[in-house]
């Protein structure tokens, strides 16, 4: 099975978008609160999104499972307060899960988190454990998204290892979920979306982990940084160097059994960097497909988000670890993955939903 272990609803009916348009305008203008019953999204429509978009990829490039969330950009942590925050990660999680419905065999919910920046961030902290928690026991996900940067672009939240982040930690080691550490928008002129802003909090929380001794306190805590990790592979020997010079322990003992990195890396050589100097064992496929670079790209011929082209051609892997890249490693770190899918697949129709 080829798992994408990085997918988000980028291609969500408009009318999510609209509705949160009006709850930042509503809370902005007045405090007042937008109810979730104005919104209206049928299944029709979410069909229409998917099998136009997501779907029709997945199956034109081989991919058979897509771990899925909502649009990371669009989690915009800053706006409102804590409970304008909860309000949008309830909506955006309770689409993903009706996607998953829809198409069980194809989707599996990876939950947003309503956090939110300065005093708000330890009772955003404690609503993230709630809305978690219902995510995985109510509605069947496997994994959370985690912003290291809630002030979308100004880096001004403690570290991920601050013990305000405790409690979700507890959780997310008593529920067997890993979260994705992935930044919202930017906000920030001086600092770009997608290539600038995502790329830089992958690299800092690489450093955040290595400088603390986060997973003595959990050692059963699973993080995966996506996009490759950002710059930690082409300075390997930095970081190694650094923690040497530190009297720290060696990066394979430090953070490699609890941080894993995945395939979204747009360039052949990147990709071959990635998986030659990580171990096979911390790399999961992913495309983050329809996301950040949507064009062809002239030298392959082939859409820069294919990441499973790029992959192929990679030839030093053996069997076993492309095997274990593009499924396995994802069934290991997702502990209730399996769980999940057998769910699914022994669900009758009218309880697991149909496939269009």
């Amino acid at each position: 099975m080829i798992i994408d272990c990085h997918g988000h609803f980028t291609t969500a009916p408009p009318a999510l978008g609209q509705w949160r348009d009006r709850q930042i305008r509503a809370f902005g203008e007045s405090g007042a609160r937008l109810s979730d019953a104005e919104l209206r999204i049928s299944d029709d429509d979410i069909v229409t999104a998917i099998t136009q978009g997501q779907l029709k990829l997945q199956r034109e490039r081989g991919t058979d499972l897509t771990l899925f969330s909502p649009g990371a950009g669009k989690m915009a942590h800053h706006y409102g307060d804590e409970e304008t925050s909860l309000a949008w990660s309830r909506v955006s999680n309770d689409v993903i899960s009706r996607v998953c419905r829809l198409f069980p065999g194809s989707f599996v919910g990876v939950a947003q988190l309503p956090q939110s920046p300065g005093d708000a961030l330890p009772v955003s902290v404690r609503n993230s454990v709630t809305e978690l928690q219902r995510c995985v026991e109510e509605l069947g996900f496997v994994g959370c998204l985690l912003n290291p940067d809630p002030t979308d672009g100004y880096y001004q939240a403690p570290p991920l290892t601050d013990r305000v982040y405790y409690p979700l930690y507890e959780k997310m080691t008593e529920l067997d979920v890993p979260a994705m550490v992935h930044v919202a928008m930017s906000r920030n002129p001086a600092l770009q979306g997608t290539c600038a802003h995502y790329l830089a909090g992958d690299t800092a929380v690489f450093m955040q982990l290595c400088q603390s001794d986060l997973f003595t306190d959990f050692p059963a805590l699973k993080f995966i940084i996506p996009h490759g990790g950002g710059a930690v592979p082409y300075h390997w020997g930095r970081y190694r160097g650094v923690m040497q010079d530190q009297k720290r322990p060696p990066l394979e003992e430090l953070v490699l059994h609890n941080v894993f990195f995945d395939t979204c890396v747009y360039h052949g050589r990147g990709l071959e960097l990635l998986l030659d100097v990580v171990p096979t064992e911390n790399v999961l496929f992913a495309s983050e497909m329809i996301g950040a670079v949507r064009s062809v790209d002239p030298e392959t011929g082939h859409r820069f988000d294919d990441v499973k082209y790029l992959l192929d051609s990679i030839g030093f892997l053996s069997a076993a670890d492309r095997q274990a890249v593009y499924g396995g490693n994802a069934l290991r770190v997702f502990g209730r993955l399996e769980g999940v899918l057998k769910s699914a697949a022994a669900a009758p129709a009218s309880e697991g939903g149909t496939e269009p």
